[in-house]
């Protein structure tokens, strides 16, 4: 397991890739006493919109246990919003005919449509997000992240160019187990969320890297399709490429999952992040037009937009590499450790 200093870290050692409006952490396995339950952590604007909250999972959940998030004062970390966290399971009467994933994302999309001054920011089991604007290491500070340990660490530094900063903005963005952190910008914005709209998510958050997570739950959780051909879906091959190929099985497949799912395609510069409970995969867009290095050293993978920035935490690397464009770095757990 490791301790969020170590992450907090590593991020540091990327401070000027932002500029102090959005920091943020994914953290895996930090929840062990509580890994039945979904651990949903939100954040309020004002306290008195957190009795609606309240009432809603009271109503539609068993609540197991609920608390604020502790905090610390951290110089550059301004005026914060409320956050709480809350430890809940689903009543098998209350499904109706749904998957308990799906009851937990309609819920969550509840809070986020109709519940004023009220976001989720995480709602997997044992994992908890933690965000908000300022530096990365300033978030950790203020998280107190050095008191957790997880098996499995996201971050993220932000520097806004077309929307807004603010604590619900700022990356990563997650939705049961996974959780997506992103460098650039997602041009195709537009299209995707039409395209996740018509799937019942709902998009709230006013920024382009919130469609990327429901896209991973949708192509994988809801029609569990295998990682590769979520990567072909979200950086294919461009057309030149798919008609030079020489298997015709292979072609068949690329050209079947660029008409059926064009609309899912991720368009624009990027380099993305993805975690679930199992790993995590690095992903760029087909040209690389935004930076990815992955490195792995003993049992320890990682992901990064700067070499340094791995290196910083972790200086005698068995290997590191940059992965080509549109191809995956993925890490997987194994009951050993974490293999690359």
């Amino acid at each position: 397991m490791v301790p969020g200093q170590v992450i907090g870290d590593l991020m540091a050692a990327m401070h000027d890739r932002s500029n102090g409006l959005g920091g943020g952490f994914a953290a895996y396995g930090i929840y062990p006493e509580m890994a039945d339950s979904y651990a949903i952590h939100v954040i309020y604007d004002r306290d008195d919109h957190r009795s609606a909250v309240e009432q809603l999972l009271s109503a539609a959940t068993f609540l197991v246990r609920s608390e604020r998030i502790y905090t610390r004062p951290t110089p550059g970390i301004g005026v914060a919003p409320d956050m709480w966290r809350y430890f809940v399971q689903v009543p098998p009467a209350n499904l109706g005919g749904l998957s308990e994933e799906d009851y937990v994302v309609r819920l969550v999309m509840r809070v986020n449509m109709e519940l004023p001054g009220s976001w989720v920011v995480s709602c997997g089991k044992n994992l908890g997000v933690f965000k908000g604007v300022g530096y990365p290491e300033d978030i950790a500070n203020f998280f107190r992240l050095e008191e957790y340990r997880a098996y499995q660490w996201i971050g993220h530094g932000r520097f806004p160019t077309n929307t807004v900063a603010w604590w619900g903005g700022a990356h990563p963005f997650s939705l049961l187990e996974w959780s997506v952190v992103h460098n650039g910008e997602i041009s195709s914005y537009g299209i995707n969320r039409r395209y996740v709209e018509m799937f019942g998510y709902r998009c709230t958050l006013r920024t382009d890297t919130e469609v990327l997570v429901y896209l991973v739950d949708l192509l994988v959780r809801r029609h569990r399709l295998p990682w590769r051909l979520l990567y072909a879906i979200l950086a294919p091959p461009f057309w030149e490429q798919i008609e030079r190929m020489s298997d015709p099985d292979r072609r068949e497949l690329y050209t079947a999952l660029r008409q059926v799912y064009g609309s899912a395609m991720a368009n624009g510069p990027f380099s993305i992040i993805i975690g679930h409970s199992r790993g995590m995969i690095g992903l760029t867009d087909r040209a690389k037009l935004r930076p990815l290095m992955a490195a792995r050293e003993g049992f320890r993978f990682y992901l990064a937009s700067e070499e340094s920035a791995i290196r910083s935490v972790a200086p005698n690397l068995d290997c590191i590499w940059a992965p080509k464009a549109g191809f995956p770095a993925e890490g997987r757990l194994l009951s050993q450790g974490v293999s690359a």
